[in-house]
């Protein structure tokens, strides 16, 4: 495996996001989005929409549809119940999650929702003191129309300290999946979330004056091979992290940075250099 000769790695600081606080939503958008809109920044392959979310006690979003996007929330911190129009909502999670149902999530835990041919959802903060600290993120999939579906997987916190543990990884039936394909929804790598999309999903929390490397495309794992786009993204925290990706950027707290010119097998490497431990999501996409 190579390293990133040709990179480039473009700071996408903190401060140039979207922002607004509606006072029960203190919200931040990478992406246009809502009020939010910026030619430059539309989006990043198939990436879409990266929001960093707190939401307060006993608020939330109430319901709203969604349609031809794959949208997951990876929680960092304080808990997230979703209520949709297919289910009702479940227990909290207190140990390994079913794939196919969801729950009150907590840190470590996400969900995924392939919209597809439309669903309507809520997603609230049921909590009587706690704020939730999430990631929102939307994926364009490789083609519209799909059966609507939920998946819910808890990522183990000690597997994240010991280097980047994969999220998602796309659907093993691929763009022209049978029907059975779709319901068995087995991932291309296993233990992961599958997605209808050439996308992967990421994530490590890295000690100070550590590294840890992840590899674009995975293991042979996707279709485009030439010319990824991957996104890191360091959550704020208030902990002091910062890191150094591809010894090119350095990034604070809520910063990210954008990954051209690189190709599937090639190592990127992420250096904690900062106070505090560093979680650090990458999306990959081609």
């Amino acid at each position: 495996m190579s390293t990133l000769s040709n990179a480039k790695v473009t700071l996408r600081p903190s401060a140039t996001r979207g922002h607004a606080d509606h006072g029960w939503l203190n919200t931040f958008h990478t992406f246009s989005f809502a009020s939010y809109s910026d030619p430059r920044f539309e989006s990043f392959g198939a990436l879409r929409v990266l929001n960093e979310d707190r939401v307060s006690p006993r608020s939330g979003f109430p319901t709203h549809p969604h349609r031809d996007a794959e949208i997951f929330s990876y929680i960092i911190s304080g808990e997230l119940t979703h209520r949709d129009s297919m289910m009702a909502s479940k227990a909290k999670s207190n140990g390994p999650l079913n794939p196919d149902d969801y729950y009150v999530m907590k840190r470590g835990d996400v969900q995924f929702t392939t919209g597809g041919s439309g669903i309507a959802h809520a997603e609230q903060n049921e909590h009587d003191k706690e704020t939730v600290h999430f990631l929102q993120i939307w994926v364009l999939p490789w083609k519209k129309g799909l059966v609507p579906r939920y998946h819910t997987r808890t990522f183990n916190e000690g597997a994240k300290r010991k280097g980047f543990v994969t999220i998602l990884s796309p659907l093993k039936g691929g763009i022209n999946a049978s029907p059975e394909e779709e319901k068995a929804a087995v991932p291309l790598v296993e233990g992961t979330i599958p997605i209808h999309a050439d996308f992967l999903m990421g994530a490590s929390i890295i000690a100070p004056e550590s590294k840890a490397t992840w590899t674009i495309g995975g293991d042979n794992t996707v279709r485009a091979k030439y010319d990824r786009k991957v996104y890191v993204h360091l959550p704020i925290r208030g902990i002091g992290a910062k890191i150094r990706v591809a010894d090119q950027q350095e990034l604070a707290e809520g910063d990210g940075a954008f990954v051209k010119n690189v190709t599937a097998g090639q190592n990127l490497v992420v250096e904690s250099i900062g106070t505090g431990e560093a979680e650090v999501v990458v999306l990959d996409s081609n």
